[in-house]
């Protein structure tokens, strides 16, 4: 018998739209977490969750902007995948899959209360604090650029 770990697969979706004011950078979608267990009172994609089984990241993507937001239609642009850890322990290990989305067809609203307090529209050069750790790192590159693939608590 091998030592393997599972990795757990999650999908993340940041709805983009140009800047509101000339010049300025583009604002990306943020929900503000609650009651979920996992970094409640953090800034995150308005969209986001786990990779269920004989789906693949695009269609979960998808799925969790309709069940978080009601939108659907998404034009979804692959970033990256980020291989992470925090304590190499089974439950530890992830891969996240993280889009974006400049189009998409209804108007985001949360619809899960008990676990988003708020969404918000914020410019990618002025976040909120504090953001979900691994996602700062992606929504910082969004404006730099990003490789296909990342590391995140190695």
């Amino acid at each position: 018998m091998t030592d393997r770990f599972r990795v757990v697969p999650a999908s993340y979706v940041f709805l983009l739209r140009p800047a509101a004011s000339p010049g300025g950078a583009d604002e990306v979608l943020l929900q503000l977490r609650q009651n979920t267990g996992y970094m409640d009172g953090h800034w995150a994609a308005a969209a986001a969750g786990h990779v269920e089984r004989g789906e693949t990241a695009y269609d979960a993507a998808r799925r969790e902007a309709r069940e978080e937001l009601d939108i659907g239609g998404l034009d979804l642009d692959f970033v990256t995948a980020m291989q992470r850890t925090r304590h190499a322990d089974p439950i530890d290990e992830r891969i996240d899959f993280f889009f974006t989305a400049r189009a998409w067809t209804g108007e985001p609203r949360i619809v899960e209360a008990a676990k988003a307090e708020a969404i918000e529209w914020f410019s990618l050069d002025r976040l909120p604090e504090p953001v979900v750790p691994h996602e700062r790192v992606v929504l910082d590159g969004l404006g730099t650029g990003l490789e296909s693939y990342t590391t995140f608590g190695f």
